[in-house]
């Protein structure tokens, strides 16, 4: 079993900058995937980008490449989600998630299996 939690959304003007924190504990293994998800009011859950925790493997939506970096830090068990140029559309919950297994491409929710409560990021215009 995998413990999630995500820390330091905030409200943020556009073209501004955010890093978000997702610090893992409890059963991990060198093989899960990590991704960022996000969901807006009304909305659906959407991915947004991942990484393969025992490599350098990154995968991300059009939406954000070449705005946003994930990376990780296997010695403290967190992965960060570095997020510039930041727009109004951007603004959601963001929520980390992890997976046991597999390629580092997984899209949908329901392929990952453990889930932080997410934190909320609000860019103004």
């Amino acid at each position: 079993q995998v413990q999630l939690v995500e820390s330091g959304g905030t409200l943020v003007q556009a073209g501004g900058s955010l890093r978000l924190s997702c610090s893992a504990s409890g059963r991990t293994f060198s093989s899960y995937i990590m991704g960022w998800f996000r969901q807006a009011p009304g909305k659906e859950r959407e991915f947004v980008t991942a990484i393969s925790w025992y490599g350098d493997s990154t995968y991300y939506a059009d939406s954000v490449k070449g705005r946003f970096t994930i990376s990780r830090d296997k010695a403290k068990n967190t992965v960060y989600l570095q997020m510039n140029s930041l727009k109004p559309e951007d603004t959601a919950v963001y929520y980390c998630a992890a997976r046991l297994g597999g390629s580092y491409y997984y899209l949908r929710p329901n392929e990952y299996d453990y889930w932080g409560q997410g934190t909320q990021v609000t860019v103004s215009s």
